[in-house]
């Protein structure tokens, strides 16, 4: 009996740590940082989409770079005040740095010239002109993209994802859209995870990757086997669901009740947002 007792507990903790090294890709975690607490967690999902949209569109319309600044320094702060670890909204910079990067090398060199503005010269490339109104303008878009990036955490990443398209589907956003884009953002892991399969097993197979005509029609396999396998996938999940009871929607079990507080968090970040737009078009600094 102790002996039986002892081997039941060794092979729970030897699957315990087997589920904690591979994760489960049945059902991947969508929403890390939807179960701590903050303004923006507490905050109804219904007004925290409809504000948060019209600030980004206030900030999208500023002129100046200073106020653009201080449009990435409030998404800095809503960052700490959503308690968001800060590795999803790096990767998400990050993500954006290449395109960011090549856009302020491009534009400064190929926009028009603007009568009176500043040309950098660079004395070893005497034909490159640096224009000064093209590196403002992509330092503009720069920051604005950057605040706006950041503050797309607080919005998506506080809440878990069925709320928040619940929310959008409350705020008329048709409920196919809202339906595609919780199946596709869950089964999009599952492929991935199905592609690395496959392709590890060509690895372990002896494949490797060369410029010939042999990779290519071994890549166009690969791909048409997961296009075979991901349809295949689909219509076994659509059973499924039809068999616990789908029938064109999906069940909710939020409810949504806006109070005082949550009213007075979106008129906070509307008027934020035109303290800004004002500020800017009035150019004070």
């Amino acid at each position: 009996g102790a002996a039986a007792l002892q081997l039941r507990r060794l092979r729970r903790r030897q699957n315990g740590q087997a589920d904690a090294q591979e994760p489960d890709w049945s059902a991947p975690v969508l929403d890390e940082a939807a179960d701590r607490d903050s303004p923006f967690h507490r905050w109804d999902a219904r007004l925290k989409i409809a504000s948060l949209f019209i600030y980004c569109f206030l900030v999208v319309s500023l002129q100046t770079l200073i106020w653009a600044a201080a449009a990435l320094a409030i998404s800095i702060a809503a960052v700490v005040a959503s308690r968001i670890p800060w590795t999803r909204p790096l990767r998400r910079l990050a993500a954006m740095s290449g395109f960011l990067t090549m856009f302020l090398i491009v534009v400064p060199l190929t926009a028009p010239a603007v009568p009176g503005e500043t040309l950098i010269v660079l004395d070893p490339f005497s034909s490159l002109i640096l224009h000064g109104e093209g590196l403002r303008l992509a330092t503009l878009v720069v920051l604005k993209a950057c605040a706006i990036a950041l503050l797309m955490e607080p919005l998506l990443a506080t809440a878990p994802l069925a709320v928040t398209l619940q929310a959008l589907a409350a705020l008329r956003l048709p409920n196919a859209i809202c339906q595609m884009i919780l199946l596709a953002h869950r089964y999009i892991h599952v492929l991935g995870h199905e592609a690395r399969r496959m392709h590890r097993s060509m690895r372990l197979r002896g494949f490797a990757p060369r410029t010939d005509l042999a990779t290519l029609r071994a890549y166009g396999n690969f791909l048409g086997m997961l296009f075979v396998r991901s349809f295949d996938r689909t219509q076994r999940v659509f059973e499924a669901m039809q068999s616990r009871g789908y029938r064109g929607a999906f069940p909710t079990w939020t409810t949504f009740a806006a109070t005082p507080a949550d009213w007075a968090k979106g008129a906070f970040w509307i008027i934020m947002g035109f303290i800004l737009l004002t500020m800017d078009r009035l150019n004070l600094c």
